[in-house]
């Protein structure tokens, strides 16, 4: 028996940082069209190659950039940031620069990333953002406070990481039920955009952990955006300082909220494997 491999294949890489998972096509040079079923069917893990975000490589509109990182999510949303895939995907560009320093164009900015030592990537992920309209919020309102919410979660704390969070603060952040609240707090009407729901629990002023549900997504085992999310709210709070280490199902990464604003994250990341993907 021979397989015959269809026509229009393209090359993928598979990366993650923490558990939290990537399709890379590199479309630099030669362009892709990507429709949004053909995104869904790449990122479901059991027809595809499965994937929390699927990271399409373009070319940069910025002079000042490496690469324009597409990003989509299992439902082909578009998002504005991810963390990790960031670090993923510098690391990536170091080591086909033979540089130690890059620079990542989102929708939601330019991302400056360098290496770290020990095979850790620490990325500039830009300034939080803590107006209402910033996170988007549906009215006017103090993002220290927001009245949103689902069964135990109340009372979280909003910001823009380019894409919008919610932090909620629990005595046992494993404890709750994540699978069931995070969908509810997604579509949320104080969200019009929906919104990443994230659970903190205060280990120590510079521990935290951290569980997040990701919008478009699901639970996932890491998100940098969200930690960032976790490190400002926390310390706007008064319950932890402006650096600390967060603790996700997936890991750990080490978090400053710096004065300027900007929050930095540093963390690992990894190859998983190569492939083609068939998508004539």
């Amino acid at each position: 028996m021979s397989i015959q491999f269809p026509a229009g294949r393209r090359r993928f890489v598979k990366m993650h940082g923490l558990g939290n998972d990537f399709v890379v096509i590199d479309a630099r040079r030669e362009p892709l069209v990507l429709d949004p079923a053909m995104a869904r069917l790449i990122a479901d893990r059991r027809r595809g190659v499965g994937c929390d975000q699927l990271i399409v490589l373009e070319p940069p509109a910025d002079p000042g950039a490496d690469v324009f990182m597409r990003i989509y999510n299992p439902d082909a949303s578009e998002a504005g940031a991810c963390g990790n895939a960031t670090r993923c995907i510098a690391e990536a560009l170091m080591r086909e620069a033979g540089r130690d320093r890059a620079v990542v164009q989102t929708i939601a900015g330019l991302l400056p990333a360098e290496r770290a030592g020990g095979g850790l990537v620490r990325v500039d992920m830009g300034p939080a953002r803590l107006g209402w309209r910033d996170v988007p919020l549906a009215r006017e309102c103090d993002t220290l406070h927001v009245e949103a919410g689902a069964g135990e979660l109340r009372d979280p704390a909003c910001c823009s990481m380019g894409n919008p969070h919610a932090t909620f603060f629990v005595a046992d952040a494993d404890a709750v039920d994540l699978a069931a609240l995070g969908p509810r707090i997604e579509h949320h009407p104080a969200f019009p955009q929906r919104v990443n729901a994230g659970v903190v629990q205060v280990l120590a002023p510079d521990r935290l952990r951290f569980r997040v549900w990701e919008r478009g997504v699901g639970i996932t085992e890491a998100c940098g955006s969200g930690a960032c999310a976790a490190i400002v709210n926390t310390a706007r709070r008064g319950l932890a300082g402006r650096r600390a280490t967060i603790v996700l199902d997936g890991g750990e990464l080490d978090m400053e909220w710096r004065a300027d604003g900007h929050v930095t994250m540093t963390g690992p990341v990894a190859t998983s494997f190569a492939g083609e993907l068939a998508l004539a």
